[in-house]
């Protein structure tokens, strides 16, 4: 399992124009083969007019599902290249359609390789992407004398607090990265002298963006 890897939090269309060509990249989080091709099949519509729309989409932890096709276009020219920015930016769980108008001048093989990855690199670029982690939520509990060590400990991880509470004891709610899980659980046991109480409470996927903790259905943003 991956611990760590990027995702599309909120897919944005951007478009550019090369020889008056007009090439309009649309990016959108998916999380199966269906769901990309209702959205490939959701582009065609919406520009039926257009002469090509070449698609590209990549699934899966470890890319297991990658699939392109250029759609009119010379072979190799368009869906390639644009699956090719996608695994180069270390994205998953991610389709692009670009759309192209044709503006009657041939681009030749090169260009068009090049007008294609450019429109997916300029719709990454207005899309929102956030760094997804495999982690746990992890609950701690101490007395007054060890809050102050553990905040230190937490800081230091620069971790993300959920919830704090302070009753006759502190509990405390915090994410962890998985492979930080066990470290932590030893630090804080050394400096509360194993007074405090380490519960894990379940382990999911989440990310932050802009001070937000995303989580579950969270890390897509609704349409």
């Amino acid at each position: 399992m991956e611990t760590v890897c990027r995702i599309v939090y909120e897919g944005k269309s951007a478009e550019i124009v090369e020889k008056k060509s007009r090439f309009i990249a649309t990016i959108r989080p998916v999380w199966s083969e269906d769901e990309a091709a209702a959205f490939i099949e959701e582009m065609k519509k919406k520009y039926w007019d257009a002469r090509h729309n070449c698609s590209a989409y990549v699934i899966g932890e470890r890319n297991e599902c990658m699939r392109s096709s250029d759609d009119g276009e010379p072979q190799g020219t368009a869906g390639h290249p644009m699956l090719d920015v996608l695994t180069g930016a270390g994205i998953i769980n991610v389709a692009v359609v670009v759309t192209r108008y044709f503006g009657g001048t041939l681009l030749g093989t090169g260009g068009l390789v090049r007008a294609y990855s450019s429109a997916v690199q300029a719709a990454l670029q207005a899309s929102t992407l956030v760094e997804r982690k495999y982690g746990v939520r992890l609950s701690i509990a101490t007395d007054y004398n060890g809050i102050g060590k553990i905040q230190y400990l937490l800081g230091q991880r620069n971790l993300t607090l959920l919830k704090s509470e302070y009753t006759d004891r502190v509990c405390l709610e915090v994410l962890v990265p998985e492979q930080e899980t066990a470290a932590l659980k030893a630090e804080v046991t050394e400096a509360t002298n194993g007074q405090a109480a380490l519960e894990e409470q379940e382990k999911l996927y989440y990310a932050v963006l802009e001070h937000q903790v995303l989580m579950g259905d969270g890390l897509r943003k609704q349409e």
